[in-house]
């Protein structure tokens, strides 16, 4: 799965490619990102209402991205972190709302911690759309553990997301997951790599492996199992991600 935004350099046809001569399965994505105070939005954010932004989104699911057939398996957004979420931010989660209800598309929202998550699925259930058609992204960010069994309670899908560059944060979240119980609700990525071609040797890029070589072994010490890594990277992946 490779999240992707247009005005934020997605090339589904690059992902064709790739997928092509790798033989991988990849899924890309609509959607618009919010994060970093709008810079990566275009203007017709600001003019368009949630409706109009929906049908940009299912037009994509029904014909395909920017004239290539090629079709989003999911709608990825962004909001920032906020006791409030701004107009446009909620606007963007609206979006996703209707594109979802129209679609079946699960939606994946870059956030951080559950204050500003938990008004996103507020919004979402307001809509009639499940909880557990919701991906927190970034849920690492959450200091209150606590939290994440609330969410998981919901039937949220919480996203431990940036492995590829440490793993110390992660191992303490997924014992605690794995201890009371919602492993079930839990998705893993490394969101590594960042090839810059610009630079040598792709300049400070991160490989795909901490998952493999670093966290694995230090888990399978403190009680993981082979059923639970299958939940992490195989079960819990597809059904997360499922047309619905």
């Amino acid at each position: 799965m490779i999240a992707l935004l247009l005005f934020l350099a997605k090339d589904v046809l690059l992902l064709k490619e790739l997928s092509e001569k790798s033989g991988i399965q990849i899924l890309t994505n609509t959607g618009f990102y919010g994060a970093v105070g709008g810079k990566y939005l275009p203007d017709l954010v600001q003019t368009e209402s949630a409706e109009q932004l929906a049908k940009r989104w299912i037009y994509e699911f029904e014909s395909g991205i920017e004239g290539t057939g090629i079709k989003p398996g999911f709608i990825k957004i962004s909001v920032n972190e906020a006791d409030t979420l701004s107009e446009i931010d909620q606007k963007l989660v609206r979006a996703a709302g209707i594109t979802h209800l129209n679609t079946g598309l699960t939606i994946a929202s870059h956030t951080g911690t559950w204050k500003t998550a938990a008004q996103e699925v507020k919004i979402l259930q307001e809509m009639g759309v499940e909880p557990s058609e919701f991906v927190w992204v970034h849920a690492q960010a959450e200091p209150d553990f606590e939290n994440y069994r609330k969410a998981a309670e919901m039937g949220v899908w919480i996203s431990l997301d940036g492995i590829g560059w440490a793993i110390d944060p992660y191992v303490e979240r997924l014992l605690f997951a794995k201890e009371n119980g919602f492993l079930r609700n839990v998705l893993i990525s490394h969101d590594a790599g960042w090839y810059d071609p610009a630079k040598p040797n792709g300049g400070d890029f991160q490989p795909f492996t901490n998952i493999f070589e670093e966290l694995m072994p230090v888990l399978n010490s403190k009680g993981f199992t082979e059923n639970d890594w299958k939940l992490l990277l195989v079960v819990n992946p597809k059904l997360a991600f499922s047309l619905r």
